[in-house]
Order: C-alpha cells, then structure tokens, then sequence
C-alpha cells in the first residue's frame, strides 16, 4: 500500500511527464491540443491508438512525434498489400551456431512504439499478426512464444475505407484499439504556422522521457482514485448498451475496463488523484464508438455509433 504522501507524489511526477511529453507534441503537431491529449491518454492507460483521416492532415507525424518524445526502441512499417506477417514479426533463420540450427531474427514489432502507416491497406492476413502483439505483449512463431519490451503501444493510421485500395479491419482487431481518433483539418492560424515553417516533412522531433519512465508511471495510474458513483456509471453504460435499440451489438467487457482504466489515465495527466464525471463523459466515444455495431447507419456506422453512445451517457441518470 503506498501512503498518501507517497501516492500523491507518484501522481505528481507522473502528471510531470505527461506535460513534458505534451509539450513536445504540440510543438510539432500544431492546433490539435485536444487530440495530443487523448493520444497521451493512449500511452498511459496504456492502450493502442488508432487515427483515421484524409491523407495529409498529421495522423503519422502525431504518431511519430509521440513516439520521439518517448524515446526507446522505436520502428515504422509502412503497410502495403504485399507486405508479410514475418515482414512485421520475424522469422527463424539458418544458423549452424543455435540450438536446433536455427536462429529467430526479431522483426520490426520488437519495439517500445510501433507506427503502423496505412494498416488498412495491409490484407487481413498480415492484419491479423498484430493481435496476439497487441493483446498480450508477445508473438509466437514457429511455436515458439517471444515477449515483446515494456511497454509496448501500436500507434495505427487508417485512411477512410471508401479510398481505393484499403481493406477493412476486422472488429476482434478493432477492439484491440483503446482510442480511436480523427485529426481534423487544423484552424487557419495552425495551418498559417505549419506552412512558415516549411510543412510537416520538415517538423524537429524533441525527446524528453524515456520507456523507464513511462513503465514508473503507469504504476501511478493504478493509484488514482475511481469514484464508485462513476464506476457505477461505466457498468450501467455497458448495460445499457447491450440491450439499446440503436446498437446490434453493445460495449464488451474488455471494452469497459479499457473505458475505466483511460479514465484513471486523463485524471492523473490533468493533474487529479481522483476521477470525475467529465472524465467519463470525454472519454466515452473514442473509447467505445469503435467497437459497438449500429443497426442503422443512415450518414455512417462511425457517426451511427457516436450518437448511440452519447445517446446512452445522456440517459444514465447522476453523477454524469
């Protein structure tokens, strides 16, 4: 059991780096605080980020600016629909000098962040090798199961499924994503500054954690406090999604705990030692959105799924 003053100075340093991580963020991806915030709600939960937009807005220079602030083993894989699982996972060569003769050779998701560019234009084979990673923090290959370091988060981007040449992720892979996110076009002044300073391309990424500290971190996440009113709140929307009209199929369990614990994430990044309602209320669509089925989809299944969690927070009665 940690002692108030020692829980309260965790939540502290914590918070600490958030901002420093935070700060290096915005100093790249211009405009977007709020996005940056939800990102850096991904790496403390942690969970896996997945961003979908139009090409050209930010989505991989986010991630990677993320990822730089982060420091640690870091690797980029652009997916393509030729790319292979071994591309991704690694494969066991020729080696006279290994036991058994062959030697594994890790591949490029043996890393702290894992930008994964165009997921959707991989093909559901190569897709799929990112499940077991993305669940359980390991691969297996050849029957042979490897950990992956810690912590361990795939930052995704996904081009909208109407562009040519893209395939759909499938929904058991969708779930593994805590957030999903939209960048958005920025606002005219953001958009002023990024073309004075010579575009995207040319953005200076700035390192100021490392994995160590993130790893100290999440342990400060466990120690902010979970107000039972609001844990009440997270069950009764589980609940009510289940049964709601609007959704052919409701939030899942696994989808309730990743709600719960990004709560606890954005209470210690805003500097809190306790969660409150708006926590919640913020966090809810890009946690969940993704993962329940509209019945109907009328101008989108994304925006279909937004209005039925909405629909439902603002139907549960106190604290929201």
């Amino acid at each position: 059991m940690v002692s108030p003053p020692g829980r309260a100075e965790a939540i502290r340093r914590a918070a600490e780096l958030g901002a420093r991580l935070g700060r290096a963020v915005r100093g790249v991806v211009r405009g977007k605080d709020a996005v940056v915030e939800l990102a850096l709600v991904a790496l403390f939960t942690p969970g896996h980020l997945l961003l979908e937009d139009v090409p050209g807005v930010g989505k991989t220079t986010l991630a990677t600016a993320l990822a730089r602030a982060l420091g640690g083993a870091f690797r980029r894989v652009q997916f393509t629909s030729d790319l292979l699982p071994a591309d991704i996972l690694g494969v066991n060569v020729l080696d006279a000098a290994a036991p058994g003769g062959f030697r594994f050779r890790p591949g490029p998701i043996f890393a702290h962040v894992l930008l994964a560019d165009e997921l959707n234009r991989a093909t559901p084979k190569t897709q799929s090798a990112l499940l077991e990673a993305m669940s359980e923090g390991a691969v297996t290959v050849d029957g042979v199961r490897h950990p992956l370091p810690r912590p361990f988060v795939v930052l995704a981007t996904r081009n909208p499924e109407d562009h040519h040449g893209t395939f759909p992720l499938p929904d058991s892979q969708l779930d593994r994503f805590l957030l999903h996110l939209s960048m958005g076009y920025p606002d005219r002044e953001a958009e002023r500054a990024v073309l004075r300073s010579g575009g995207l391309p040319r953005a200076r990424f700035e390192r100021v954690a490392s994995p160590e500290e993130l790893a100290e971190a999440l342990g400060a996440v466990d120690l902010v406090a979970m107000h039972p009113d609001v844990e009440e709140a997270i069950l009764e929307l589980a609940d009510r999604s289940r049964a709601d009209a609007r959704l052919v199929r409701g939030i899942s369990t696994r989808a309730a705990g990743d709600l719960y614990r990004a709560c606890r994430a954005l209470a210690l990044l805003r500097g809190r030692a306790h969660v409150i309602p708006e926590d919640l209320r913020e966090l809810a669509v890009p946690v969940l959105a993704h993962r329940v089925l509209p019945r109907t989809e009328g101008d989108g299944p994304r925006a279909a799924a937004r209005r039925a969690i909405r629909g439902i927070l603002d139907e549960i009665p106190s604290p929201l």
